[in-house]
Order: structure tokens, then C-alpha cells, then sequence
């Protein structure tokens, strides 16, 4: 079974340390098998790249800016609260839920859902 993390693709999040501290931004890309996720406009790094334009590819070549990894546990949830950007914990709880069976016949049943710990919300 894979590793899960707090936070998903599409969260937004707050940097709370390394040398982008403080920077808020939307996860792009989660990687949870190393437990790292790449946030939007953080840790940005240049890459170098050969021209492979005379081997038939379309790569050009030349320095490419693109954002690298940080750890998750660099990165803390952000939700609004009365308009303003407030971080936050993760929470999880069970819900009620009324689930269809293939021949129509409907049951009761629970699933779960990740909650900010600040608000008491669905995320």
C-alpha cells in the first residue's frame, strides 16, 4: 500500500521551513513514496539541458527553470477563514453516507474525509 500524506494535489499550502519559509503556494505534483511534494513557485532550481534537436527530439536545449521537491512536512495546510489565508492542521473524520448498490437499492455507510482542525470544515 502506498504512503499517504496530509495534503493532496490542488492543496494549497504554506511554506514553514527551509529557505522559501513563509511562501504560499498550490501543490502541483505529490510524491508520496518519497514523502516529498512540488509546490508552485517554491524551490525553484535551473536545469541544465544538452540540445537534442539533431538526434530527431524537440528539445532545444538550454537553462530550464522548474520547481524541485521539498519535504511534506515542510508545507502546512492554508484555508480561509473570514477572507483571510489561516494555516492549518489536518483532521479527518467519519461521515454518514448513502451509498447505491448495482441492482439500485440504496444502504447506509460511513467514509472518511479530511477536515482543517482551525474551522472544523470539509476540506
Amino acid at each position: 500500500m502506498a504512503n499517504s500524506l496530509h495534503v493532496k494535489k490542488g492543496d494549497r499550502v504554506k511554506v514553514i521551513a527551509g529557505k522559501d519559509k513563509g511562501l504560499v503556494g498550490d501543490i502541483i505534483e505529490v510524491l508520496p513514496e518519497q514523502g516529498r511534494v512540488i509546490v508552485e513557485g517554491v524551490n525553484v532550481v535551473k536545469k541544465h539541458t544538452p540540445d537534442r534537436s539533431a538526434q530527431g527530439g524537440k528539445d532545444k536545449g538550454g537553462i530550464i527553470t522548474t520547481e524541485a521537491p521539498i519535504d511534506a512536512s515542510n508545507v502546512q495546510l492554508v484555508v480561509k477563514v473570514d477572507g483571510k489565508e489561516v494555516v492549518t492542521r489536518v483532521g479527518y473524520e467519519r461521515r454518514e453516507v448513502t451509498k447505491r448498490r448495482p441492482d439500485g437499492s440504496e444502504y447506509a455507510a460511513t467514509r472518511s474525509v479530511r477536515v482543517a482542525r482551525k474551522t472544523g470544515k470539509e476540506i
